[in-house]
């Protein structure tokens, strides 16, 4: 009788265990979130947004009329080439994780792999995310819009007297060697040369804000400045299209930072509400700051307040709560307003539209201040308890990024410069980029 039971019973083990195993392996799979997944979609298409049409009109706006066609055409240029780099090499170079070992430094901690160049094995069954819950396209495409903002931020360092043809060339040259490292280095994970550093970049202050900043003013440094600066009168043309392109910037920017909480969370709920914060007291601390130095407040200084604060909080978003999002907008907004003013000024360099004066000094402090408000004793939710040694790891991650930038972007500009020269001739900047690079007007009235 006993040795029937034990019969029985292994029978019945034989058909329910597989039943059981399989159970298993299901609750082990990644099951798609269609609400993370919709949410990662509104993202994509906002900071899409924020290059086509907002960066486009900030900057176009920003320059004299006979040029605003060549600022446009630059970030609609740029959005088409980086996409198809990045989908060719760049996201494999950003985030591909082959060869890389926390806590090892070696070639995969500055450069991803080769295994997903040409999106190789990415289907649409294949996901992604924190738990894997969104399919892989779209955080590709997700990451593919912060590439191309990051080259064309860097277009309002320069903007007009660099060639067209030399721009392509650029900021090819510089998305493969430049912004995809830099990527890999703070985002790819375990192995990443900063990630491993414990740098904290929710949503790329360092990656997109630090880097394209220095890229700027390394520009507007080798290429010179433009014919008459800083004597002759500059004024922006059509302060309205720069305003429409700050409140693009700003819409847009939810997705930048919410999107980059991956999911539809409640990090992403903070990291809204604490953009907005931020923003609106970059605003506010800027028009201020201009009101009290100047006698009057401008438009296009509220407009760049705005921007000041977007860039600021970026690093933080993930990590810190209202109150210091509070602290970090204001003073970005006062900080960026004197050095895009006064210390340009002193120094005499021709950034035209604040590229580094905004983003370069925004993205720093930015960056700097998350290691203070991070800290669950300053209101953050982060991880950090001890505050100066999170300070110190915050300022080696801009430091490196800062040199590291530098030194190739110096280095590219320079052997295009020799091989087929960056600037247009004087009398092709006289007459304007729109007619002189592209035989068209902006405006025919």
């Amino acid at each position: 009788m006993t040795l029937r039971k034990f019969a029985g019973l292994g029978a019945l083990l034989s058909i329910v265990m597989p039943g059981i195993a399989m159970a298993a392996d299901e609750v082990a799979a990644p099951v798609l979130n269609s609400g993370d997944t919709a949410w990662m979609l509104t993202s994509t298409a906002l900071v899409l947004f924020m290059t086509i049409p907002g960066l486009a009109l900030f900057y176009g706006g920003m320059v004299r009329s006979k040029n605003i066609l060549s600022v446009l055409m630059q970030c609609f240029a740029i959005t088409g080439l980086i996409s198809i780099l990045w989908v060719i090499y760049g996201y494999s170079i950003a985030f591909d994780t082959t060869g890389m070992e926390q806590g090892v430094v070696n070639f995969n901690s500055f450069f991803g792999g080769m295994g997903k160049a040409f999106l190789a094995g990415v289907t649409p069954s294949s996901i992604t995310g924190p738990a894997a819950l969104f399919p892989e396209a779209v955080f590709i495409t997700f990451q593919m819009t912060f590439a191309i903002i990051t080259p064309a931020l860097i277009v309002g360092a320069f903007a007009e007297r660099m060639k067209f043809s030399a721009m392509l060339i650029f900021m090819g040259v510089w998305f493969t060697l430049v912004y995809a490292p830099i990527a890999h280095m703070v985002w790819s994970g375990n192995g990443g040369l900063m990630w491993d550093w414990g740098v904290l970049d929710f949503a790329g202050g360092t990656v997109v804000h630090i880097n394209a900043g220095i890229a700027g003013l390394v520009a507007c440094l080798v290429l010179g400045k433009r014919k008459g600066f800083p004597t002759t009168p500059m004024a922006p043309h059509n302060l309205g299209y720069t305003l429409m392109g700050a409140a693009m910037l700003w819409v847009g920017w939810f997705g930048f930072n919410a999107g980059s909480a991956a999911a539809a969370n409640g990090t992403a709920g903070m990291a809204m509400l604490v953009t907005q914060i931020a923003t609106a007291a970059a605003a506010l601390g800027w028009m201020f700051a201009e009101w009290v130095t100047h006698g009057k407040p401008s438009a296009l200084g509220i407009a760049s307040g705005v921007v000041a604060g977007l860039v600021a909080i970026t690093p933080a978003a993930g990590t810190v709560g209202p109150m210091g999002a509070l602290v970090i907008g204001l003073a970005a907004g006062v900080v960026c307003f004197f050095c895009a003013t006064t210390l340009k000024r002193k120094l005499g360099y021709d950034d035209s539209l604040d590229a580094f004066g905004v983003h370069g000094i925004g993205g720093i402090l930015g960056a700097i201040l998350t290691g203070v408000f991070a800290a669950p004793a300053l209101g953050g939710f982060g991880t950090v308890t001890d505050i100066g040694a999170q300070v110190w790891i915050q300022i080696k991650g801009v430091g490196f990024t800062v040199i590291y930038t530098a030194i190739v972007t110096f280095i590219i500009l320079k052997v295009l410069d020799a091989v087929m020269g960056l600037r247009v001739t004087e009398e092709e900047e006289s007459v304007g980029l729109d007619l002189a690079q592209h035989n068209e007007r902006g405006y025919n009235l």
